[in-house]
């Protein structure tokens, strides 16, 4: 794999460590050390991680650019140093990036007794001619998204150490311990929708804005994940995550304020990616209008893709993170890999997560055809709230005030026989016929309702449950409605 720049070859290095660290199943540390150098020297990066030690196969794939700045000002030398549990000594390699790939050979160095000490783990150590200060804001930025993959059993810290060069500092840039409520049980798609909540409180950076989100009662979420066998050692996986968030007052610092667009952040073997052909086409190839949103267009940013949105309120944001690795069937090293994208597989990810998130999730995202119905009974229905956008209508912004309408007129009503045979549908008895328990009991009834009209295969013409006994009045809405102009403002 060609690197362009000695950044892109220490986020490979990096990314080439966590792997190890996921593999070891082990409580892990990765350690990114920059050392300043006197000027005449060039500056150090150190990446370690413990847990589990390495082959020296695995940088057998890295290439150097045979021409450009970067063939005329790097040596292209990398140390390794790596040493498994078992083992007596740590082995301890040289190897130069730039010889080909074919005929590369590393050269064994010296080796380290460990005199009966019992670890494991491995360090690369290479010099660049990159400012250390340019490094350092790579790096914070590269770990900040990798949080997003809440791995469980991986300590990271990112530091820069200046004490052999006068008047500079030693500063601990990232610093990640181990999380408690992270658990070794949970799944990597269950971390990932936890991890994307975790980036949504931040608006991505390392702080939360209490302002806009105090807790995570604002947040829903859903995740899906597809897998293909590759070959016989690995699989194919493709995981995504959906968090929704509401900001009704967002503060001029948040990074969602005036713009509803949504930012997909993109992941490959536990790294973050540039915005690959594949992914755009597999976002442009859903069915938005199922989960009753408009996709106006899919912008490749480089470091995500951006999806912009009609009639999308700008309180109300969407946020998306898809994740492509190689999952190991049987114990391997984590040699690089060179996973492709799948359209397929990331677009049917990206629709089980939208599934997910539909049925965990009353009312949120209804599908295009629902809305319809419900723009149709809004002739008829003069208590229904005027919403601000149908693709972002939800079901709790209405149904309090919906229900609260229709229990007055039960509990208002002179008709006692009609009262009673009202209770007894919602299943109370007569001294329960207070208003707020009477249209709570509505409310339900009413979500469930549409929920189940919104899940039925679009297309049919079944007729949809009814509100109160499981038969509905309300029919399939057909061209006819269509036909007086469909307007979403109608709402």
């Amino acid at each position: 794999m060609e690197f362009a720049s000695l950044q892109d070859l220490c986020l490979l290095l990096i990314s080439l460590a966590i792997r190890r660290c996921i593999c070891s199943e082990r409580l892990c540390r990765l350690s990114v050390l920059l050392q300043r150098s006197p000027a005449s020297d060039p500056p150090l990066v150190r990446i370690s991680n413990t847990g589990l030690g390495s082959c020296i196969e695995e940088f057998q794939n890295l290439k150097c650019p045979v021409e450009g700045i970067l063939a005329e000002t790097w040596n292209g030398i990398v140390y390794v140093r790596t040493t498994n549990i078992c083992d007596k000594e740590i082995s301890c390699y040289e190897l130069n990036l730039k010889e080909n790939v074919t005929t590369r050979k590393p050269i064994l160095l010296p080796s380290n007794i460990k005199h009966g000490v019992k670890f494991s783990g491995t360090e690369v150590c290479l010099s660049v001619s990159e400012s250390v200060d340019v490094l350092l804001e790579e790096f914070n930025c590269f770990f900040q998204k990798i949080l997003v993959l809440k791995v469980p059993n991986i300590a990271m810290e990112v530091m820069a150490d200046g004490q052999d060069v006068p008047g500079s500092r030693n500063d601990a840039v990232f610093l990640e311990k181990f999380s408690p409520s992270s658990s070794f049980a949970a799944s990597t798609l269950d971390h990932l929708k936890l991890g994307l909540e975790s980036y949504v409180l931040r608006h991505g950076s390392s702080l939360a804005c209490d302002s806009c989100f105090p807790n995570r009662d604002n947040l829903r979420s859903g995740g899906g994940m597809v897998c293909e066998d590759k070959h016989k050692t690995t699989k194919l996986v493709v995981e995504a995550a959906v968090v929704t968030s509401e900001i009704p007052n967002p503060t001029n610092n948040c990074f969602g304020a005036g713009c509803s667009d949504t930012k997909v952040l993109c992941f490959k073997d536990f790294a973050p990616c540039s915005i690959s052909e594949a992914l755009l086409k597999a976002l442009t190839g859903i069915d938005w209008k199922r989960y009753g949103l408009a996709l106006e267009c899919a912008i490749d940013q480089r470091s995500h893709a951006l999806l912009k949105w009609e009639h999308m309120p700008l309180s109300f944001h969407i946020h998306i993170v898809v994740h492509c690795y190689d999952k190991l069937v049987f114990e391997a090293m984590p040699l690089l890999q060179k996973t492709r994208f799948d359209k397929k597989l990331i677009r049917k990810a990206v629709k089980l997560a939208l599934d997910d998130f539909k049925n965990k999730h009353a009312g949120v995202l209804l599908s295009a055809d629902t809305l319809k119905v419900l723009a149709c009974s809004r002739r008829n229905q003069e208590q229904l709230p005027k919403l601000a956008s149908i693709f972002h209508l939800q079901i709790s912004k209405f149904a309090p005030d919906l229900a609260k309408s229709i229990a007055g007129l039960v509990l208002y009503s002179s008709d006692m026989d009609f009262k009673e045979e009202c209770l007894a549908i919602l299943g109370l008895q007569p001294h329960q016929s207070e208003g707020e328990i009477v249209g709570e009991n509505i409310k339900k009834k009413i979500i469930s309702a549409i929920e189940v009209n919104d899940r039925r295969q679009q297309g049919t013409r079944e007729v949809a449950p009814l509100l109160f006994e499981g038969r509905h009045e309300l029919q399939y809405v057909d061209d006819e409605c269509d036909e007086d102009g469909f307007d979403p403002m109608d709402l």
